[in-house]
């Protein structure tokens, strides 16, 4: 059974990718509404960007409750349509959209508010500056099956305390956690039209969106997709973040302790059975604790459990959420091992897993630079793990890899970690822990290379949901500014002495230059243009 399919024309079925039983059935959207879709939208919007961002942070804070006060339901419906278990859905999706509502409705205005800009010239005494952030208008969100419920939120927050009105589209494999979000956002009591969800083709939508003149696309996804999005968004300049996946790096030092290492690196690297875009993928440990290191995850992955996480808290790590991606994980281990890597352990079956998309956590060592499993994205429960010689070949191996999300560092100096995280080539660097930082609201979440563009979460995400606006004045009246018509010799002299003023060769320069550009300033300024 796929995860996936249509029983009549119109009505697409949520599987549990774990069980093959249906959860969910939903109607697909009828894409010849979007239009109407969207100027609807964007009524609601300018209803909505009147709002102050404490009427805003209201319906947000709303939302909060209802997500707290129905986790355990939430929790459930995440792992029967992705697969993952019930701790990882409440740690790694329902907890952060909790927290988005609570940082995005107390610290938006902060970040959003007009702000004045001082001059940056005494030749623009007469000058005042003021920013604005101002809502893009309507927004795109196109989001992934892996985490379906805490990336597509996190954004939908931003893009509504922004003032933005919000299209959703969530990935084909996960449907009923869309409507979930319905339901998290219904409880914000919203103007009618600022927020609605579609069901449909990706490639679809994103076309709608695109020949229906959205303000802003906000995809997560592969490579390959992000491209081609790119491409789309560029026949109609559309703005677009991408945030395309990675393989991310760990180093251990040999100063490290091991015992927090190998259990960050098992949490890392296997937590929602490896599909994380910012999970551990390649491990380069140095010499001195090779050996120890190894050991000790090893014992720690035949430790952990496979099975259905939505039935019970005795499985640590569930099941992935395609076939498709199955077959990626294991095509990938198939070719290390072809090459002469070696499964060092794999975890241990728990229950019924004959029915699901399930792969044993494993742990791989003899790993060359060749392998997919180290230079491209498995996005599954694998670890490769590469013996290197000292800290500079890890950090050259590190960088070494056409995806740049995250990376991390693990040392018991702390100054000599972030010293390293300096120079590694991530659009994050975490010391001594990994991938959590997609949960910290106020951290950016992006990364560099073919990882994408832009960045979501944080005061950044903040500000790519809205556009900066320039409002500049006078703050006493004049004719004309120095360099407006006529032109004459006067002219010349006079801004060549303005010139001198500012940047004088010596005191005697700017003694001169200020008794010369006065008088100028006061006939250009305030005296009327002579046209007869």
């Amino acid at each position: 059974m796929t995860i996936q399919e249509t029983l009549q024309p119109g009505v697409v079925v949520d599987t549990n990718p774990a069980t093959g039983k249906a959860v969910a059935e939903l109607n697909e959207t009828d894409l010849t509404r979007l239009p109407a879709i969207i100027a609807g939208a964007r009524e609601a919007q300018a209803i909505w960007a009147a709002k102050s961002f404490k009427e805003r942070a209201r319906h947000i804070q709303m939302m909060r409750s209802y997500i707290v006060d129905r986790a355990d339901d939430l929790a459930r419906i995440v792992s029967e349509s992705n697969g993952k278990t019930l701790t990882d859905a409440l740690a790694t999706e329902v907890l952060p959209c909790a927290l988005a509502c609570n940082w995005y409705a107390r610290n938006a205005e902060k970040h959003l508010k007009a702000s004045r800009r001082a001059p940056g010239s005494l030749l623009f005494f007469n000058k005042r500056t003021e920013m604005l952030r101002l809502p893009l208008g309507v927004v795109g969100i196109i989001s992934p099956w892996n985490y379906p419920l805490s990336i597509p939120f996190g954004e939908i927050v931003m893009g509504l305390m922004a003032g933005n009105a919000i299209i959703l589209k969530v990935a084909a494999a996960t449907p009923a956690v869309g409507r979930a979000i319905e339901q998290i956002v219904t409880a914000g009591e919203l103007p009618e039209g600022l927020f609605t969800h579609v069901v449909g083709s990706g490639s679809k939508v994103a076309t709608g969106f695109f020949e229906n003149g959205i303000n802003k696309l906000f995809f997560t996804g592969s490579v390959p997709a992000g491209k081609t999005l790119m491409a789309q968004a560029a026949q109609t300049l559309t703005p677009v973040s991408l945030e395309l996946g990675g393989n991310d790096p760990m180093i251990v030092l040999e100063d490290a302790d091991l015992e927090r290492a190998t259990n960050g690196a098992a949490w890392g690297g296997y937590q929602n059975a490896g599909q994380s875009c910012g999970g551990v993928e390649r491990i380069y440990v140095v010499d001195a604790v090779y050996d120890a290191f190894v050991e000790l995850m090893a014992r720690k992955t035949r430790q952990l459990r496979h099975g259905v996480g939505c039935k019970g808290f005795d499985v640590d790590i569930g099941s992935l959420t395609t076939a498709g991606q199955l077959r990626t994980v294991q095509q990938h281990v198939e070719d290390a091992l072809a090459k002469g890597a070696r499964i060092e352990a794999q975890s241990r079956p728990v229950g019924d897993v004959d029915n699901g998309y399930f792969f044993p956590a494993t742990l791989l060592t003899q790993v060359t630079d060749d392998m997919l499993a180290v230079c491209d994205e498995t996005f599954g429960p694998v670890i490769a793990v590469q013996r290197v010689a000292n800290e500079e070949e890890a950090i050259r191996k590190a960088n070494d890899s056409h995806l740049a999300l995250t990376s991390s560092v693990w040392t018991r100096d702390n100054k000599r970690g972030r010293a390293i995280a300096a120079r590694l080539e991530s659009g994050v660097t975490t010391v001594n822990d990994h991938l959590y930082t997609h949960g910290l609201s106020e951290t950016p979440w992006g990364g560099g290379k073919q990882s994408g563009i832009g960045r979501t979460h944080g005061p950044e995400g903040l500000e790519e949901m809205t556009q900066a606006k320039v409002v500049n004045w006078d703050i006493l009246p004049s004719k004309r500014n120095i360099f407006w018509y006529p032109f004459d010799q006067a002219t010349y002299n006079g801004l060549k002495n303005a010139m001198q003023f500012v940047f004088p060769s010596g005191i005697a320069q700017w003694l001169s230059a200020s008794l010369k550009l006065t008088p100028f300033l006061v006939k250009k300024m305030f005296t009327r243009w002579k046209t007869d």
